[in-house]
């Protein structure tokens, strides 16, 4: 006797479920799309943007690796490879993909330019461009040890020694 009524009371529909659901679901759709729009767009932006930058590199380009190493590329080896040279005479290989930034970019060269004004002309200006906290000198005259200071003769054979390999 007691069963059948709280059945009877349990099977009446609710007046406007569907609309009560959606009002259930609402807040979830709202945090997602204010994520959206905070999180996931702006990080897909950047990955853009990362990606035309690393497509855009180029040889002369001053560029900082993940691991904080400035250095210039001297040449770009293949799609995923460039040559950098981080100090005189010292050149390591570089993946593509861990360039984190291109501290300064170089003009493009002129198709009837001389080729004699091409390499060394351009990475002066890109040199003469940044601030110059990463050389010893400050920037304004190249690194020549070659006759200058104290230590002139110990970098001129080490300078000797590298060039040899």
């Amino acid at each position: 006797m007691f069963i059948s009524p709280a059945f009877a009371q349990a099977a009446a529909p609710p007046a406007g479920g569907t609309l009560d659901a959606l009002g259930a679901f609402l807040p979830l759709i709202l945090i997602f799309v204010i994520f959206y729009f905070l999180i996931i767009r702006p990080q897909q932006k950047r990955m853009k943007d990362h990606k035309a930058m690393l497509a855009a590199i180029r040889r002369g380009d001053r560029i900082v690796t993940n691991g904080g190493i400035v250095g210039s590329v001297v040449k770009v080896t293949n799609d995923s490879e460039l040559l950098v040279e981080i100090a005189d005479n010292v050149r390591v290989k570089v993946m593509r993909e861990m360039v984190a930034d291109v501290a300064s970019k170089t003009e493009p060269v002129a198709s009837g330019g001389d080729k004699g004004k091409g390499g060394k002309g351009r990475q002066a200006t890109a040199n003469d461009t940044d601030d110059g906290d990463d050389d010893a000198n400050g920037g304004d005259t190249p690194p020549d040890n070659s006759g200058s200071g104290g230590s002139g003769g110990s970098a001129s054979k080490l300078k000797g020694l590298l060039s040899k390999k």
